[in-house]
């Protein structure tokens, strides 16, 4: 629904009564830098956030659960929303000197204050102050400290999870994890549209990597294999999550890690499912086109326009 009216403040009211006042006021605003090129592109830049790359993940969330096997999880949430984000980055890149870095400047700045405010309602709900509201939230994701959800359980333990703060560290550590996957996505992005002569085969490649999980990297697992009984095979990430260091996996092995669900719903698909890979060619090419497409629609787009 549309937003409510808002009422014009007594300020506004004055403004509008006299030209003078009007025109010192808008002098004053001049001097501090408000109507500067780069506060303009940091306002500009929020609306095409908020209008253009936040409400994707939810907009195609059908196909990316349903069809993708994305796990309803914040992790999904942010690769979803951070390649609509690198999309308007490339369209951006054309515009001229200086609007182009003070755009795309704004636009991850936008996005990364938006990622910490949806980590910490995850992670930090009690920090949060009553007026500053409840954190932005997204059917996409499953808060369990969201109020609206109090039965959620964690799927490591199968316990409900508890209301308490996360300590800040790992706050730092998760927002550390988010920039390198921010920064591999997009250049695995651009390696591909960059290629000379195999671009599709590399964005396709980009794709299975970021929002595919990687799965089948080491192989097909079938009901009438010799290691099918008792098979379980997830994706390693050893910058962050449950594993912390790589010697933790030198310690167990990797193999022990990967048989162990983190809870993290990106895993190799079973045995008995293992028919979902024949769907993966289709759906890295769905995602390049749309990537194509989109590219090409934006670039269609005169920077005035834009």
């Amino acid at each position: 629904p549309p937003p409510p009216q808002r009422k014009e403040t007594w300020l506004a009211s004055v403004l509008k009564q006299n030209p003078a006042l009007m025109r010192a006021f808008v002098g004053l605003t001049r001097v501090t830098g408000y109507g500067s090129r780069k506060q303009v592109a940091a306002r500009r830049a929020l609306t095409m956030y908020q209008k253009l790359c936040v409400v994707k993940p939810e907009e195609d969330m059908a196909f990316w659960q349903n069809e993708c096997h994305l796990p309803p999880t914040f992790q999904s949430w942010f690769t979803v929303t951070n390649l609509h984000v690198w999309l308007l980055t490339v369209r951006l890149r054309a515009l001229p000197d200086p609007e182009a870095k003070h755009y795309i400047q704004a636009l991850i700045d936008h996005f990364f204050l938006d990622v910490e405010e949806r980590v910490r309602g995850v992670l930090q709900p009690k920090n949060r102050l009553p007026r500053a509201g409840p954190p932005p939230t997204s059917v996409f994701y499953k808060n369990p400290n969201n109020p609206a959800n109090p039965e959620t359980v964690d799927p490591a333990t199968g316990k409900k999870r508890p209301k308490g703060n996360a300590p800040e560290r790992i706050v730092t550590r998760q927002m550390k994890i988010f920039r390198e996957q921010w920064a591999g996505l997009g250049m695995s992005f651009d390696l591909a549209l960059a290629h000379p002569t195999h671009s599709d085969v590399e964005m396709a490649g980009a794709v299975w990597r970021n929002f595919l999980g990687g799965r089948g990297a080491r192989g097909i697992v079938y009901p009438s294999s010799p290691n099918a009984q008792g098979y379980f095979r997830r994706s390693i990430n050893l910058v962050g999550g449950t594993v912390e260091s790589v010697k933790k996996v030198d310690d167990v092995g990797l193999e022990v890690e990967e048989r162990r669900d983190d809870g993290s719903g990106v895993s190799d698909h079973f045995p008995e499912e293992a028919d979902k890979y024949v769907a993966y060619p289709e759906l890295m090419e769905c995602v390049v086109s749309y990537v194509r497409r989109e590219l090409g629609r934006l670039e269609r787009l005169s920077d005035e326009e834009v």
